[in-house]
């Protein structure tokens, strides 16, 4: 059996080995490809969170002096910042839980 391997088969060897090693090396890929989907999901939500709190900021018209643009600004930060950061939380535990 000169460099025909198992039965003939060309590529040498036992052929369940090679089957176990096809089946690792596709579970490996699968895992590959489940990180780098929740790699992007994170992202787009960190992306989200950042595009909808600029948005929001950006349909504000504050009028009158210096200060009280400052006060209407930062009034509007208290509702927009923690809706932002519950979208990031949410992200990251997602992506943390699943590591």
């Amino acid at each position: 059996m000169e460099g025909g391997g198992f039965g003939g088969f060309p590529f040498g060897g036992d052929p369940e080995d090679l089957m176990r090693g096809l089946r690792e090396f596709a579970e490996q890929q699968a895992e590959t490809v489940q990180e780098a989907q929740r790699e992007q999901f994170a992202t787009l939500t960190l992306n989200t969170a950042v595009e909808l709190t600029a948005a929001a900021l950006g349909q504000l018209q504050p009028t009158g002096g210096p200060d009280e643009q400052a006060i209407a600004l930062r009034d509007a930060m208290r509702v927009l910042f923690p809706e932002a950061v519950a979208l990031v939380s949410a992200a990251r535990q997602g992506f943390m839980r699943e590591r």
